[in-house]
């Protein structure tokens, strides 16, 4: 039987990107990126919303890319699969999360009201690039 891991998102920054390089020499770009979600609530008719918080990591130049013209608040969609992650706190104790490893990141339409505060880089930039 076949298996499918594939992760589709569509949200906005909530930081700007860090990147990190590997002891290998690989850049590593971590993201969190914010997608909400809606609903009509029974009891008063009206839309509910939630939002929920997803930790992103982008591989060589893609997450290069990422540091470079990635800031808080702005769109990406992003295309990848999930990772379970476990690792040993300080103290012993056992931590286990699960994270998006990111196959490809689209950069969507700067925010609306952007002052074009993020730099004469973006001046350069494509509206939408992947990847």
């Amino acid at each position: 039987m076949a298996t499918i891991n594939r992760v589709v998102l569509v949200g906005n920054l909530t930081r700007d990107p860090e990147l990190r390089e590997t002891p290998g020499g690989t850049s590593v770009c971590r993201l969190r990126v914010a997608c909400n979600t809606s609903w009509r609530n029974k009891d008063t008719g009206e839309i509910d919303q939630r939002s929920n918080y997803f930790d992103v990591t982008v591989f060589g130049a893609s997450g290069e890319a990422c540091a470079r013209f990635l800031v808080k608040g702005r769109p990406v969609a992003v295309d990848g699969r999930l990772e379970w992650h476990e690792w040993a706190t300080p103290d012993g104790e056992r931590r286990q999360a699960v994270g998006i490893v990111a196959d490809s990141v689209q950069f969507l339409a700067a925010r609306e009201g952007s002052d074009g505060a993020e730099g004469d880089a973006l001046e350069e930039e494509p509206e939408a690039i992947a990847f």
